[in-house]
């Protein structure tokens, strides 16, 4: 029995190109037809070339943007759950070396402070590097007395007596070595205010550091603190009153406002701790 010739076999991609060369001239003749329908004489061959030329400018046009489209994207592999366990475990242990209480926002203007995560490990940095992170290279900082500096946390008491913490007395000379340090507070009479004064030199602060008593100041109402605080523009202003946290967070770059319990930010530009020192990482 004779051998039959086996057909050859067409490509699909030989196949496309004969129907897209077949529609063409089928859309030739077309057009060759509405030419001579036309009322006025045509060159047919010329009409016939013009045509050609446009439809080979369409299907390179279409070719090009075929071949400069993106390849189809690949579906992502979820994650394995030891891959997560160890991610989430990884952020757990670098969290829990933070001793600032303050809770910081993603925003773009405090990025910086993100470095400071790392200043928490014990005996790896000096005070003095840790406040300068901290305050974020800032050159004038106003800050209230009272529940800040002195163990009082009224004007009421300071008509009795006035107490520097101990424990604030390191932070504030290394604040006083790169700073312009402004101490404020409002009291009842001239007596309460002569107190404060000598309870700051009998801690050393007059004559240690770059603190001196024209840099105390004394008013007789909240809304003179505010007032002292916006004529020195200061880089950073702390406080324990949150109204006047809100008030300044528009005018004042950076805040830090004391609170023995974690409250609300007032704004992004607005840090919170219990105390000066935890702020600085010098208590746990």
């Amino acid at each position: 029995m004779p051998e039959m010739a086996a057909e050859p076999v067409r490509r699909p991609a030989d196949s496309a190109k004969e129907e897209f060369i077949d529609l063409i001239e089928r859309f030739l003749e077309y057009l060759a037809g509405i030419s001579e329908r036309m009322p006025f004489a045509v060159d047919r061959q010329k009409f016939r070339s013009i045509v050609t030329l446009a439809a080979l400018s369409v299907a390179i046009f279409i070719t090009w943007k075929l071949l400069r489209a993106p390849p189809p994207r690949q579906r992502r592999q979820p994650r394995q759950s030891g891959e997560v366990t160890a991610v989430s475990g990884a952020r757990s242990s670098s969290n829990s070396g933070l001793t600032s209480s303050e809770y910081c926002s993603s925003s773009a203007e405090l990025r910086s402070h993100n470095r400071v995560d790392e200043l928490f490990l014990p005996g790896k940095h000096t005070l003095a590097q840790i406040v300068r992170y901290r305050l974020n290279e800032g050159r004038k900082v106003t800050c209230q007395l009272l529940g800040v500096i002195l163990e009082e946390t009224t004007p009421e008491e300071l008509q009795e007596h006035a107490t520097v913490k101990s424990s604030v007395r390191e932070v504030l000379l290394e604040i006083t070595k790169f700073c312009d340090l402004y101490l404020m507070e409002r009291v009842l009479d001239d007596e309460s205010g002569e107190r404060v004064l000598l309870a700051l030199k009998d801690a050393g602060l007059f004559t240690s550091g770059g603190l001196n008593s024209e840099k105390v100041l004394f008013c007789s109402t909240e809304n003179g603190r505010i007032s002292f605080v916006r004529q020195l523009e200061p880089d950073w202003h702390i406080d324990t009153n949150p109204d006047i946290i809100h008030q300044l967070a528009r005018f004042i770059k950076y805040q830090l406002h004391i609170s023995p319990t974690r409250i609300e930010r007032a704004a992004p530009n607005v840090f919170s701790a219990t105390c000066l020192e935890h702020f600085f990482g010098i208590l746990d």
